[in-house]
């Protein structure tokens, strides 16, 4: 046996997650290993019929304070850091009748979950786990002589290591180690980020000094934006429906691009009520291209599609209801990269297998834009954090501040405008008529730019549509700012505005609204802006 091998004759386990916990440790006891474990973990096995050792006949002392207190000893410490070949290790170890413990099994309390599922403060505080962090901290530090174990997943891996070497190789234990060492960072960094959510909560003033931020890996991606660049996506601990928890029903795996389209598609998306209308997402490199209620999916797909069909091909559909038939057989008929709904028909899946390279996610439910979250950006050296974006337009008293207020159906195409816009990077113009986008300019350096380019789509859109003249006409617009000067208004003017919809601010308001109230056009502030970037 290489010098590197460690051979395993007893192993601890102690898991919250018991997911294969009984055949692996069938499989251990089989080769003769030792079982000690715990609470929950020990009645497991015991039930399975298993030898295990009660981790308090190991320690002299019964577990207490409401399990609170069970693994923290030196019996069981002292077990794991001591180091094989060191003579004073050994010999304290024989002082104080410590055994070795060679294999630590430790997954942590569902802390994520339970932040998840909304339970209250003190629940949070309960599954917070003291003991399994640091026997995992403490048998990756000593990974020279012990191996550890966080995550189901591994379990083959020691397995096979067993079988062909008689023990774990070094090769196994550090990297072991380093999964060990990622886990609890990420549990730490769960539990730093929860507090510093309680505390914004109680102070929104008060910005954490410092924050930790990580996920475990869920695939390792082809490359990033480039393929010069290397690229892997990781999620994190909260439940928010989204790429993150979606199941893919089929098509070929997700590109970095694809899975930062998805996410816009369904976040812009969700701000439209499923109970009140079906809506329909269409996203090219994470700006909106198209977006649509109807009567129906297919009548929404339909209408979002004519803001910009060039656009809209090799894009990604977001729906806000059960993707069905109908609305598959209109979805399939142009070039799609994903496809994101709540859910699907069998009907609706079927259709979408018919072209396999074609991604299909269900994520069972839609977000809340009105619920609260973290939003980060790298910089050289540092982050931003901020919270995300939950301003909505229907809790928003907006203010008429032109001599003619805006219609019924103005209004309604006003707000629809406005979700619309959050969601276009800045700066951002949108037209909408009918409750759908027939222009959208994003991503410009001046906001007359934007409107002058949402215009020129319409006319584009208008053209390959067949109409007349550009959709604009009649159509209300909005922006993600207010309009520093009364340009980027009047440019919506000549497209045909009869309505707008900004945040207001500006030093020269008053400019813009004389040149409203001269066009004869309603003109209402949110008083919210919403810059995207």
């Amino acid at each position: 046996m290489s010098a590197e091998i460690r051979p395993i004759a007893r192993a601890l386990l102690s898991v919250s997650d018991k997911t294969g916990l009984v055949p692996f440790a069938q499989a251990l006891a089989g080769k003769g290993i030792e079982l000690v474990s715990t609470g929950g973990t020990r009645k497991a096995l015991a039930e399975a019929g298993l030898r295990v050792l009660d981790v308090a006949d190991l320690t002299g002392f019964p577990e207490m304070m409401d399990g609170r207190v069970k693994t923290l000893h030196p019996a069981v410490h002292g077990g794991i850091l001591a180091i094989r070949d060191n003579e004073e290790h050994q010999a304290s170890m024989k002082e104080h009748g410590i055994g070795p413990i060679d294999l630590v099994v430790v997954n942590l309390y569902p802390f994520e979950a339970t932040v998840a599922r909304g339970a209250g403060y003190d629940d949070c505080v309960e599954n917070i786990d003291i003991g399994g962090p640091a026997m995992i901290r403490a048998a990756a530090k000593n990974h020279a002589d012990v191996a550890v174990v966080v995550d189901p997943s591994s379990y083959a891996t020691v397995l096979a290591d067993i079988d062909a070497e008689g023990g774990t190789t070094l090769a196994t234990r550090r990297r072991l180690a380093q999964l060990a060492y990622a886990r609890t960072a990420t549990y730490d960094g769960a539990i730093a980020g929860w507090f510093a959510e309680v505390e914004a909560k109680e102070n929104t003033e008060a910005a954490a000094e410092s924050r930790v931020f990580g996920g475990r890996l869920a695939e390792a991606l082809r490359y990033g934006e480039n393929p010069h660049q290397s690229a892997a996506f990781y999620v994190g601990g909260a439940a928010r429906p989204g790429v993150a928890t979606a199941r893919q029903l089929q098509g070929k795996a997700l590109s970095y691009n694809n899975l930062n389209d998805t996410d816009a598609a369904f976040e812009a998306v969700a701000e439209f009520d499923p109970a009140r209308a079906p809506a329909v997402v269409i996203v090219k490199h994470a700006n909106p291209c198209g977006v649509a209620e109807g009567a129906s999916l297919v009548e929404a797909y339909r209408k979002a599609l004519a803001c910009d069909p060039t656009s809209a091909f090799g894009g990604i559909v977001a729906l806000n209801r059960t993707l069905d038939a109908e609305a598959a057989r209109a979805i399939v008929e142009i070039f799609t990269e994903v496809i994101v709904a709540p859910n699907a028909t069998e009907e609706a899946a079927a259709i979408i297998g018919g072209k396999k390279n074609l991604r299909l996610l269900v994520t069972g439910a839609l977000p809340d834009p009105r619920g609260r979250g973290t939003a980060v950006k790298s910089l050289a050296g540092g982050y931003l954090v901020q919270s995300r974006d939950n301003a909505v337009v229907d809790d928003m008293a907006l203010k008429v501040v032109t001599k003619r207020a805006p219609t019924t159906k103005e209004l309604a195409d006003l707000a629809f405008a406005f979700r619309v816009v959050k969601h276009v990077k800045s700066n951002a113009i949108v037209y909408a008529k009918d409750l759908a986008t027939v222009g959208i300019g994003a991503g410009q350096m001046s906001r007359v730019d934007s409107a002058r380019i949402a215009a020129h789509k319409a006319r584009d859109a208008a053209a390959a549509g067949g109409f007349a003249e550009p959709l604009t006409r009649g159509s209300v617009v909005a922006s993600d700012a207010f309009f520093p000067f009364a340009d980027g208004l009047v440019t919506a003017i000549e497209a045909g505005a009869s309505a707008v919809i900004q945040p207001g601010g500006s030093i020269r308001d008053n400019e813009v609204i004389a040149a409203a109230d001269a066009a004869g056009i309603a003109m209402v502030f949110t008083g919210v802006r919403h810059f995207r970037h």
